[in-house]
């Protein structure tokens, strides 16, 4: 009897384990990141070695993950009950993995020094529901990367984050800078749709409406327009931007820009270390704010985030070690390794990001216009972006379509779509 009660308390006991842990008791963490940039790898080992060394009893061990396959490979991974302890993502891939219980809710997880550091606008791209699922943490504006020498000899008006063209203008200039052979602008638009929502932010586009019910539709109003049309028009009518590259991806655009093709080519700010790394000797760039709209230099922003899974045993611990990677003094290196933007108020002041060198001073005063991009809490939007959106605006920017047709595709196939998750 004696033996068999000892039995169940060994049962017992092993069943209220907190989770796995090493033989000598320390607890192991995994860390999966999508740091892809040599610079950027190396930061986030760095800063796993530090901790590591600082902290004997929680050992973080890096795991790395890549971009192309994480939406599908974390889905494998939650499912099979092998998820990373600590999430490296984007926070417009977040809402199905919150809403579907994998991702725990960081609110009272968090300390309070990380929570003011970053504003509530930022907190708002990984909050779905009454829960912050995310610490935005890496930011990236979408600016205009310019042939110094071209425009400087064209005489046009040069725009900075105080006076920034307006998209008239915009397509005005584009025009001006174009000629045979050459094109004022080339659009690398191989994923339209989020440069195309997020830069509609700037005109008051909003795209999707969430009604009194809770449930988003999409209506295609006029503050939507204004972006799309003018590059449809710099395709098909002024001749100034590239038709070609449309299919592009920002890398495969560099070429003809260092060629002279192209004057301006719109690009994330992170572009700015292949530029560096490519560009001729010689060769003039700077940096530009994206054009303005009725909503001044706003445009959508969705950060890289950093989350913790439902089902890690150690979630406070995780915790513990985002706050650390996270300090002010952290997150500047994180954001000069990966040549983005921090949220974080006290890291944006750093003197290392205010340098007029590669433009850095132009990318830290966007910070306070990036907003949440407008998919961020809409169910199904993966599917709407790849079924619809991505072909719809395709089409459209070639000059396939219409402004009507794209509408009624982006509205009534789309809403078919997301009312399937809304039921």
């Amino acid at each position: 009897m004696r033996a068999r009660w000892i039995l169940v308390l060994l049962l017992l006991l092993a069943g209220c384990s907190s989770g796995p842990a090493e033989n000598d008791g320390r607890i192991t963490l995994r860390f999966q990141s999508l740091a892809w940039q040599q610079e950027s790898v190396q930061v986030n080992k760095e800063l796993v070695k530090e901790w590591n060394a600082t902290h004997p009893d929680i050992k973080v061990e890096y795991v790395q993950g890549s971009w192309d396959s994480v939406h599908d490979q974390l889905l494998t991974s939650f499912e099979g009950g092998e998820a990373p302890d600590i999430i490296h993502d984007a926070s417009d891939d977040l809402a199905d993995f919150a809403y579907g219980g994998y991702l725990a809710d960081l609110t009272d997880l968090l300390p309070a020094r990380l929570k003011s550091d970053i504003p509530q606008r930022s907190w708002e791209t990984a909050t779905f529901g009454d829960g912050i699922y995310g610490v935005p943490f890496l930011q990236e504006p979408r600016v205009i990367v310019a042939n110094a020498t071209w425009l400087k000899e064209s005489g046009v008006r040069i725009p900075t984050p105080e006076r920034p063209w307006s998209w008239p203008e915009f397509r005005r200039i584009t025009k001006e800078l174009s000629g045979v052979g050459k094109y004022g602008v080339a659009w690398p638009l191989k994923d339209p749709v989020s440069a195309t929502l997020n830069l509609s932010l700037s005109t008051g586009g909003q795209l999707f409406h969430r009604g009194a019910d809770g449930k988003v539709t999409v209506r295609f109003e006029a503050g939507d327009e204004v972006m799309p049309r003018t590059v449809h028009d710099q395709v098909t009518s002024d001749r100034s931007a590239s038709p070609t590259t449309l299919g592009s991806g920002g890398s495969d655009t560099l070429p003809g820009f260092f060629g002279g093709k192209y004057a301006m080519v719109p690009l994330g700010f992170s572009y700015r270390q292949q530029i560096v790394q490519q560009a001729p000797e010689g060769f003039d760039w700077q940096v530009l704010p994206a054009p303005a709209g009725a909503d001044g230099l706003t445009q959508g922003v969705s950060p890289q985030t950093l989350s913790i899974a439902e089902d890690s045993p150690h979630r406070r611990e995780a915790a513990r070690f985002l706050d650390f990677l996270l300090r002010p003094e952290n997150m500047v290196r994180l954001a000069l390794g990966d040549w983005m933007l921090p949220t974080g108020t006290e890291a944006l002041r750093d003197p290392a990001l205010r340098t007029p060198e590669h433009d850095w001073a132009t990318g830290t005063a966007l910070a306070p216009h990036l907003r949440s991009a407008p998919a961020q809490s809409v169910r199904g939007y993966p599917e709407w972006k790849d079924k619809v959106a991505t072909p719809a605006f395709q089409e459209y920017y070639s000059g396939a379509i219409g402004l009507g047709e794209l509408r009624e595709r982006l509205e009534d196939d789309g809403n078919l779509v997301l009312a399937r998750y809304q039921r």
